[in-house]
């Protein structure tokens, strides 16, 4: 059977590398599930593939929309579920690699179809937020649609926000469009999630931090700037550069807060990937391993 071969694991821990050489030992393909490497403006910041190394294998979801373009996890759902049907009618393996959970997650279990909201709701429920706090938009959301307000964390105003301004630009209960029914797939996966030690994984986040720097991320941040209440640049290493042109601490300590939340960002993609079954754990130095694995029962 047609099988789709999943590489997870924390941010600078390895993962393009390895799609890359499991790719051209199956001359196959890439996918990217990663909701920041789709926009073509963030290149820096988000570490896209250098471009040797999207010429020595295809890759797909790479810098092909704009910050400018609305885009779901949805939208990526579909568009690559279309696109794996029509590479396995040449190819036995596909890989995809990535640091969305939310992407990877949608393509193994599937996602529902949620109405896309108002973006004028969107805005309103925003300065709410900032006018009122967060406990007016929970009253309302606790009348709207119970079921969420019971399940929902309710000190993420993102959360929060997301089933107020569904329930409001449909006039339905959030809960109601949440069915999470699993989906068929033409294809089967094996799940890798690469590890290092924490102290490694630490040294290399900040080394690409300090090569981002090199490479020009802060003209890329400055270009950005006037876009920054976009959300798709509510994003780590763009957040701090822009806290850093509003003055409000200096490019040391910007350089130094990209890498401390850089850290908590990986941390929490150890946490995500914590929760699949399944999941085969490899150091990203032993490729070979990973490919004999992957072709056992292949």
């Amino acid at each position: 059977m047609n099988e789709l071969i999943i590489i997870t694991g924390p941010t600078a821990v390895g993962k393009t590398d390895l799609a890359i050489r499991l790719a051209q030992h199956w001359k196959t393909e890439i996918l990217s599930c990663d909701s920041r490497q789709i926009y073509k403006e963030m290149k820096i910041g988000t570490a896209v593939p250098e471009p040797s190394q999207l010429e020595a294998v295809p890759h797909h979801f790479i810098a092909n929309i704009s910050i400018h373009d609305y885009y779901s996890v949805f939208q990526f759902e579909q568009q690559a579920i279309a696109l794996l049907d029509q590479l396995f009618l040449t190819r036995q393996k596909v890989v995809m690699t990535g640091g969305s959970g939310l992407y990877m997650d949608c393509i193994i279990n599937g996602i529902d179809d949620i109405p896309d909201p108002d973006p004028q709701i969107r805005d309103l429920l925003k300065e709410r937020l900032a006018n009122e706090g967060l406990a007016s938009l929970l009253l309302q959301l606790s009348e709207l649609d119970p079921l969420y307000f019971s399940q929902v964390d309710k000190k993420n105003p993102a959360r929060v926000i997301r089933g107020l301004e569904v329930c409001l630009s449909a006039g339905k209960p959030f809960s109601s469009f949440r069915k999470r029914q699993k989906p068929v797939r033409n294809f089967s996966w094996k799940l890798i999630c690469l590890e290092l030690p924490r102290e490694e994984l630490y040294a290399r986040i900040d080394f690409r931090v300090d090569q981002m720097m090199e490479q020009g991320l802060l003209k890329e941040a400055e270009e950005l700037y006037p876009y920054r209440n976009m959300s798709a640049l509510n994003t780590v290493g763009y957040r701090e550069l822009f806290d850093f042109f509003e003055d409000k601490f200096d490019i040391n300590e910007a350089i130094r807060l990209i890498k401390r939340n850089t850290r908590h960002y990986a941390r929490r993609q150890i946490t995500w990937n914590n929760r699949y079954e399944g999941i085969t754990r490899f150091s990203p130095v032993k490729p070979e391993e990973i490919i004999s694995f992957c072709e056992k029962g292949s």
